[in-house]
This record gives C-alpha cells, structure tokens and sequence, in this order.
C-alpha cells in the first residue's frame, strides 16, 4: 500500500496541482508468504520511481495502523492524498502485513473531513493493487459489474473530491496495473482522468494473460475507476526556476 501526500495550491482556474514539496509515504503489504502477489516488489519499484522522478518525497510505512496515524496528522500543507494499496485482497478487504483483513471502505472512511479536517475540500486518491480472486475475464460482455464508488465506500460518503481506481473487477487476477498507471503519470499534463482512461485503455486492449492453463490463458483484466472529484486534477511538479503568476 502506497501513501502518497502532496503540498501545494489551489489556482483560480479550478485546477488541483501539487507542487511545489510533495510527499509520498509508501505502505507496500505483500502479506505472508503463501499469500505474496507475484510481481509486488516490481510495482513498489515502479511507484517509487515514478513518484521521485515527479518530485516527490518517497518513504515506507509497515502498518495499516499508519493510515489511521496519518488520518490524524495536519495536513493543511498538502494539496492532495494518495493511497496506492498493493497487497492480497479478497470481497473488498486486503491483507495487512500483520495478515489482518481490513475493509477497503474503512481506509477511504479515515480520509474523510470529519476524521480527517485538514483534508476537507482536498482530493483524496486511492488505487488499489491486489490480488482478489483466482478467475480471470474471458473478454466477454457483461450487463454489469459492482461499482468502483460502492467498493471503496464513496457512495456512502457525504462529501466530494475523492478518486478511487482498483486494477480489476471483483474477481479476476491483476497484473499490469500499477506498471501502466506509473507509464501514464509519466506524462503529469494530462488530467487524473484522462491519464486513468488511458490506463483502462492500455490494460484492457493490450495485455491478456499467458499461463500454461488452458482455463487461464490468453485472459484479460479490466481496470475501473469512480469520481467525485470537483475540479481537475494534475500532478505538477512547480518549476522554482519561473516566477509565481498564479
């Protein structure tokens, strides 16, 4: 699980930015051995790159108990959270890495103003890596799939400027995610949706698995993702070097 926080300004032009001194607190749970997401240390790698190369502070946090400790801190310097969570993940829970289950929406719960003030009217993102499930989507269409707002709780929550993306559907393997979420922030002028478009794009029409199980093979995931933020969001990086004109 990756915590990212970062400081900066609102413009008049109903823009959020987050320079000029991001932050990122990174919370990476693979959970227990037998329960370890293949591939989990390369999307840490991933997000941590990507992250610095955007200008952010990047560190590591070991415990959920973290996530409720930040809900806690004064976050009146920070223009944004983000919480990436990569872990094991099932009936929208994940694993802690003291291999404790704990509800997706109580994590997006900690984030809201009345737990968390100085975060009121601030957007909160919140992407979620994790394996949930053994099946995989043979491509098919379907009438219709749970929420990503009712997964992660937003539905319920009073108030507005929330993101929230997870890899897959309920019940299929993730794989790409995170390594086509970092490619696409890479390009921080696009707006947050238009880069997690892309995002369902890419994974969705590019990548299918390839396993030695015929019931398994040659499937495909599909990201999704769920808005209630009020304003665009960008990942900018203030340029120090250029006079303030906003």
């Amino acid at each position: 699980m990756e915590l990212l926080s970062g400081a900066g300004t609102k413009t008049r032009n109903d823009k959020f930015l987050t320079y000029p001194f991001p932050s990122c607190f990174s919370f990476f749970s693979p959970g227990s051995p037998h329960l370890c997401r293949k591939g989990c240390s390369v999307d840490e790698n991933f997000l941590s790159n990507t992250f610095k190369s955007l200008g952010f502070h990047y560190d590591v946090i070991s415990s959920i108990l973290d996530v409720l400790l930040l809900s806690k801190e004064n976050h009146t310097d920070n223009s944004c959270f983000v919480c990436v969570l990569m872990s094991h993940g099932e009936e929208g829970t994940i694993l802690g890495s003291d291999e404790r289950w704990m509800p997706v929406k109580t994590l997006t719960s900690l984030m809201t103003s009345d737990l968390c003030p100085s975060l009121r009217d601030k957007p909160k993102l919140f992407f979620l890596q994790a394996c949930r499930g053994l099946e995989y989507d043979p491509g098919v269409e379907a009438d219709s799939v749970e929420a990503p707002g009712e997964f992660f709780g937003i539905s319920d929550v009073p108030e507005a400027d929330f993101l929230c993306c997870y890899s897959t559907v309920e019940g299929l393997h993730c794989s790409v995610f995170i390594h086509e979420l970092c490619e696409m922030l890479k390009d921080c002028h696009l707006e947050i949706i238009q880069i997690m478009t892309r995002v369902n794009h890419c994974v969705a029409n590019h990548f299918q698995s390839y396993t030695t199980d015929p019931d398994t093979h040659r499937k495909r995931q599909m990201p999704c993702f769920a808005s209630i933020l009020t304003k665009d969001f960008y990942l900018h990086v203030k340029d120090n070097t250029k006079p303030d004109t906003e």
